[in-house]
């Protein structure tokens, strides 16, 4: 008798396929997550030329240097942690790459032309789901105030109390703002 029968060759196939199908959905995923992490770092987000404006401003700002030594990334700021919102946000910076490609912002000349618009969807971004990434560090309930300044102190206190959002007072922590453009 054969040592593999029709039989035994019919069963088999089946179940090579399921192994193969399940191989290949472990490397799609690790793929998958390879890919995500990468595209997440300040390597990646400021590999493109209109990106090297922002990154000498975030090197210069207490987000890249202080005296913790802790740094945040373009990804602490920009990218949410949850998998939905992280990739509606994915989805949307397609457009930044699209608008680096295009020769949009792909000069500092026409960055800062760009600038106001740019800034103001990610400040109303912020706003909009009350500075998500900044609270992944700040934490109001540990904020010490005894290190604040008076002014700090009382200021975060009327944030609070009237519901304002951190970006809404820290806008060009990390940036240089933009400068407002000439209504007509």
């Amino acid at each position: 008798m054969p040592r593999f029968s029709r039989e035994n060759r019919k069963r088999s196939i089946p179940l090579a396929a399921f192994a193969l199908v399940f191989v290949a959905g472990i490397l799609a995923v690790l793929l998958f997550d390879y890919t995500l992490h990468a595209t997440s770092t300040n390597a990646f987000c400021t590999s493109c030329h209109s990106m090297q404006i922002t990154k000498q401003e975030y090197e210069a700002s207490i987000h890249y240097a202080n005296a913790s030594g802790v740094s945040a990334t373009c990804a602490d700021c920009h990218i949410p942690e949850a998998f939905v919102p992280k990739m509606i946000t994915k989805v949307i910076a397609l457009k930044d790459i699209y608008h680096e490609l295009a020769g949009t912002i792909d000069t500092p000349e026409k960055y800062e032309a760009h600038r106001w618009t740019m800034a103001n969807r990610v400040w109303g971004q912020m706003i909009s789901n009350d500075s998500r990434e900044c609270r992944g560090c700040h934490n109001d309930e540990r904020m010490v105030t005894s290190v604040q300044s008076e002014l700090a102190v009382q200021s975060h206190e009327r944030a609070r109390n009237e519901g304002y959002t951190c970006v809404q007072c820290h806008k060009g922590v990390a940036h240089t703002l933009p400068e407002e453009p000439d209504e007509e």
